[in-house]
């Protein structure tokens, strides 16, 4: 298996778009393929987000989608690994480990403090991953206020 990881960009649209509308149906969300172009389109052209795109043997397999934040306290960037997902045909071939390492690679070169992620309670095959890829859970931390 060749993998190759790299950064988003219009260019690539089409592929992100489809994994990104999958990604979105299984957190539950109705698909729709053009707010998901719509929505990629905006964080990309505004630079309000990294996506990066990871190619299995040329095929689009998944993807992984970060936010910039910043820590007060340590007056450094931070990220927010707000998406990852690997398509169902090319899960457990070291795909998402290989984008959380692009992560946490972005965030040495971004001179960064730290990186966060959230997932599901119940999605214990993301969670074994995290854990096995060096992530610590700090769930006592999270709060949300819906608007």
């Amino acid at each position: 298996m060749s993998l190759e990881i790299v950064k988003g960009n219009l260019e690539m649209i089409d592929d992100m778009v489809v994994l990104f509308n999958a990604y979105r149906t299984f957190y539950r969300q109705p698909a729709d393929l053009d707010a998901a172009r719509s929505f990629l389109t905006s964080r990309i052209e505004q630079n309000e987000s990294v996506v990066f795109l990871a190619r299995s043997d040329g095929e689009a397999a998944g993807f992984m989608q970060l936010y910039p934040i910043f820590s007060s306290v340590s007056l450094k960037k931070a990220w927010l690994l707000n998406d990852l997902y690997v398509d169902a045909a090319h899960r457990r071939k070291g795909i998402a480990k290989a984008l959380l390492q692009k992560a946490k690679t972005l965030g040495a070169e971004t001179n960064s403090k730290w990186l966060l992620l959230q997932t599901q309670q119940r999605n214990f095959n993301a969670q074994h991953l995290y854990e096995s890829s060096g992530w610590i859970r700090e769930d006592d931390i999270f709060y949300r206020l819906d608007l």
